[in-house]
């Protein structure tokens, strides 16, 4: 039997051993378990959290990471801009150029961004009307058959279209502003609207403009008819590829406007708003009216910015040959390449006339500019068609299709369809050039 000491010491012994076997498991299950105690097993921790949630991210944050401030980026950009500012400067002068920057954006603002936000307001209410009493449903149905397989595009897609050959680019915008036509497209095809709709960009007034010029040689007519049809091919391809680029980013089922919540077959029925025809009439021309307003002021810092650095590279001096600080002034730097690439354009384009090449390269910043360089008599009917083709595909992509891309809400597909819009209009150039020499060889 043992004695009261032993039994003290024993029992003592066996807490001991215990408390320290008790205090190693807990040890082990706090850290197994430190994690999940505070989001499950223990409540009054879980209801502290959901009372203080962690701050969410604002959109404004997504859009930045950081970066050490002294990096080679930096040193790069700055080497640029000074390379870039001061060579125009020491040609023109800083004092000139600076006022040439002020008075372009002046000019632009004035003379294109309110025209083109005219255009946006009469377009969207345009095609808010034709939206509502089932214009657009009924194109989409009819001619679904012909762009899906063509273009890999909705039908609705040929009222952009035409509203771009009617109007100018950033009409397809005004359109896609509508959540309803929005919806007969999926989230990558939106993605492709840009190229399309300015391919066939101030359409109308390019075809007419260039219908009424002379040539040297050949017909004039079939000219235009086949710088059309080689605008209609560049479209074809530079939209491809844009829809090969967003479908890997997006997939191809995801849609380009939220669902709703009483799904409908898209081919049957149609979205229309509450009331009668006269206040669903008037309703969908003031809402379309304000949602050009809206794209009209969206697109401007795109053109004053982009179109003025095309204009400041693409214009010469003053009439006088000297440099005033007015606007349309520049260092001419853009047709001076083109005249030294002549040798590799000559063959492709078909260009006979030194100044040529001028003219598409001015479309790069404005369709309107590079058409009213077209002289009567001065070119042949082969360059006309090549004119028509490249300045009704291109019509200033580089002054708007940042403010375009940027509404639709692919700022980060800007530079590839960008890239595919140059190559799209030098195949639309080369097109239209054999294509006319081969009709007018069979006709």
């Amino acid at each position: 039997m043992p004695s009261l000491g032993e039994g003290i010491f024993g029992n003592f012994a066996m807490w001991k051993f215990k408390h320290k076997k008790s205090q190693e498991e807990t040890q082990k299950c706090d850290m197994g378990a430190e994690n999940s105690e505070n989001s499950v097993e223990n409540p009054e921790v879980q209801a502290e959290n959901s009372e203080n949630p962690a701050p969410a991210k604002s959109e404004e944050e997504e859009k930045f990471t950081l970066k050490d401030v002294i990096s080679v980026e930096g040193i790069v950009a700055l080497s640029i801009v000074i390379g870039i500012f001061g060579c125009i400067g020491a040609i023109m002068g800083f004092g000139n150029m600076l006022n040439t920057l002020f008075n372009n954006a002046l000019d632009l603002l004035l003379n294109t961004c309110f025209y083109l936000m005219g255009v946006a307001v009469v377009v969207g209410a345009l095609s808010s009307l034709l939206t509502e009493f089932g214009v657009i449903a009924l194109a989409n149905r009819a001619l679904s058959p012909l762009m899906k397989p063509v273009y890999g595009m909705p039908g609705a897609t040929s009222v952009a279209i035409f509203s771009a050959f009617l109007s100018d680019n950033p009409a397809v915008l005004t359109l896609a502003d509508d959540v309803r036509y929005r919806r007969y497209f999926k989230k990558y095809q939106l993605a492709g609207l840009t190229n399309l709709g300015t391919a066939f960009g101030m359409g109308l007034i390019v075809v007419i403009t260039m219908a009424g010029k002379q040539a040297t040689s050949g017909s004039v007519g079939l000219a235009v008819a086949m710088g059309v049809v080689g605008a209609l091919i560049g479209s074809i391809f530079a939209t491809r590829l844009m829809l090969h680029k967003s479908k890997k980013l997006f997939g191809t089922t995801e849609e380009a406007a939220p669902a709703m919540e009483h799904a409908f077959d898209m081919m049957k029925k149609r979205e229309v708003r509450k009331g009668g025809y006269v206040q669903r009439f008037f309703d969908s021309l003031l809402e379309g009216g304000a949602g050009g307003v809206k794209v009209g002021l969206a697109i401007i810092p795109g053109v004053l910015i982009i179109a003025n650095i095309v204009m400041l590279l693409t214009d010469g001096p003053s009439a006088a040959g000297v440099y005033t600080g007015a606007a349309h002034e520049g260092v001419g730097l853009l047709p001076w390449i083109g005249n030294a690439l002549a040798v590799v354009f000559k063959p492709l384009f078909g260009f006979e006339t030194a100044s040529a090449i001028s003219i598409p390269i001015t479309a790069l910043g404005s369709a309107g500019a590079a058409v009213g360089l077209v002289g009567d008599g001065v070119y042949t009917a082969t360059e006309i068609a090549v004119f028509t083709s490249m300045c009704m595909f291109w019509s200033g992509y580089l002054s708007t299709h940042v403010a375009m891309m940027d509404s639709l809400g692919f700022r980060g597909l800007t530079t590839s369809s960008i890239l595919y819009h140059t190559l799209g209009g030098l195949l639309a150039g080369i097109s239209a050039h054999w294509l006319y020499a081969l009709f007018a060889l069979l006709l």
